[in-house]
């Protein structure tokens, strides 16, 4: 599938872009670059190949999930310009 310059300002209007004809002409050759790589990946025959998740057959590694209880209240106290009984202490806005 060839795009054509027409099809490239419409593609523009469309997504409201202000294209030059030298722009329109550059991203002509770029978005018919992508569809020729895309079409040699749709001619690969991939049959008897069974779908991955990774490339070379990697896994993601993930830490040991357990529960676990942190209270950093102490720390996170220590930023509060005011403070009481634990709690933050902010200005009134609404009067």
């Amino acid at each position: 599938m060839a795009l054509t310059e027409n099809d490239v300002a419409r593609i523009a209007h469309l997504a409201r872009i202000e294209i030059g004809d030298d722009d329109r002409r550059a991203m002509l050759a770029q978005l018919n670059d992508i569809f020729t790589m895309i079409e040699k990946m749709q001619a690969v025959d991939t049959t008897g190949v069974a779908p991955m998740a990774h490339p070379l057959g990697g896994r993601q590694r993930l830490r040991e999930d357990r529960a676990a209880e942190s209270d950093a209240r102490a720390a996170n106290m220590k930023n509060a310009p005011e403070a009481q009984d634990g709690l933050f202490l902010v200005p009134r806005v609404v009067e």
